[in-house]
């Protein structure tokens, strides 16, 4: 066999940001041309423009830009003033950065097990934790194992489908927790009420990293709340927690976001409702083929809640000897992702929290089968069809 006859026979890339970018290329440029002329870099009137219309396409009252989905998370927990003794309830099956900047302020990540239709965290396993694992000492709720007092939940809308915020939002009054929303996939989701992602908790924490369904031309974010006290110190914080200028009645951090991401963003935000829709099709359209591949027993596609808005940052199935199928789909020409291969309780940086294998059983079970595949809106059908015929060719007792 040649070289020629060996080449796959269509390439289906993961993402692929280009056809994106060339319809907008010539506003894109302008705009960042308007920035350079102003020579006006920094929380300008790009920046201030771009934190009202995600604030009210999150349908919160305000938005505080800044330097990405993760310092988003960071300024949400520091504006909170949780730190040293306290604990979040999260996540274990989310990207890093959740749990990293729980720590990162000097408190507890307390995991709790995910939905494993969802991939969100359980309300009920939220509230077994609480039950066997927790106690009220005075006004406090505290973690019997570690000392140390609950302050908030972080639940994360993984891929980009709301969490069972109606449960956690309960959870979290009744036990007077705070909620901090991860939404960094989801900026637009809904549930079926229409509630949007962010708008739920004090604080929702977005991201534009250039992958998101809205991304930037690198790293940005924002945190959007319908608490005005709290945009307030999140806005002094972001800036050293100096206020006015140079004077510093709290310990911030440098968490801006600039004019030329904000520029960029604020054309691609127009868009992001037909990107979605695109992502939403193209969902559909895998559905309908892995259901005429008849594959329902060897391929479980993604859970969508009825009635809810899913957004599709990610579309990820379930599948057996996931790792083989996934080299099997390379060397085919389709690319893939895995969303994430380890649990956060397991990572090694998180060892000190005394976490194994087994404690997070749905978490673990996810992090071994779970398979993304490409789902940006300028696929077109041809190439879903090709990802789909791939995966049929290659499954046991598909041929192939």
């Amino acid at each position: 066999m040649n070289a020629t006859e060996s080449e796959p026979a269509m390439q289906v890339p993961l993402l692929d940001l280009k056809p994106q970018y060339r319809p907008l290329a010539a506003q894109i440029q302008a705009a960042i041309a308007r920035v350079c002329a102003s020579q006006h870099f920094i929380l300008g009137a790009e920046v201030k423009a771009l934190e009202s219309s995600v604030a009210a396409y999150s349908h919160c009252r305000y938005g505080i830009g800044v330097s990405s989905g993760t310092d988003a998370l960071l300024l949400a927990l520091m504006a909170l003033g949780i730190g040293p003794g306290d604990a979040v309830i999260t996540s274990p099956f989310t990207f890093f950065a959740t749990a990293g900047t729980i720590a990162r302020t000097g408190a507890r990540p307390l995991f709790c097990d995910i939905d494993p239709l969802t991939f969100n965290l359980s309300p009920a396993a939220v509230v077994a934790f609480l039950a066997q694992q927790c106690e009220r000492r005075g006004s406090d709720l505290i973690h019997r194992a570690s000392g140390v007092r609950l302050r908030a939940i972080m639940p994360v809308h993984l891929y980009g489908q709301v969490a069972d915020m109606t449960a956690l939002m309960e959870l979290a009054r009744d036990n007077g927790l705070k909620v901090i929303e991860d939404a960094a996939q989801a900026i637009g989701a809904a549930d079926a009420r229409g509630k949007r992602a962010g708008s739920f908790g004090d604080v929702g924490c977005l991201s534009f990293f250039p992958t998101k369904n809205l991304g930037a031309f690198g790293d940005a974010g924002m945190c959007v709340t319908n608490n005005a006290a709290l945009a307030e110190r999140m806005e002094i914080l972001r800036v050293h927690g100096g206020k006015p200028k140079y004077y510093h009645a709290l310990i911030g951090g440098n968490f801006r976001l600039d004019e030329l991401q904000a520029a960029v963003l604020n054309i691609k935000l127009t868009h992001l409702d037909a990107w979605s829709t695109g992502r939403q099709k193209n969902a559909a359209f895998y559905d309908a083929a892995f259901g005429r591949a008849q594959l329902a027993d060897a391929v479980r596609t993604p859970h969508a809640v009825s009635g809810a808005r899913h957004i599709y940052n990610q579309y990820v199935i379930r599948v057996p000897q996931r790792d083989a199928l996934r080299d099997k789909l390379s060397a085919a020409g389709v690319s893939t992702e895995i969303y994430y291969p380890v649990p956060l309780h397991l990572q090694q940086c998180f060892a000190y929290l005394g976490g194994r294998a087994g404690d997070f059983t749905q978490s673990e079970r996810a992090a071994a089968d779970t398979l993304a595949l490409p789902i940006y809106p300028e696929l077109n059908d041809t190439q879903l069809q090709y990802v789909v015929d791939m995966i049929a060719a290659h499954l046991p007792g598909k041929g192939g």
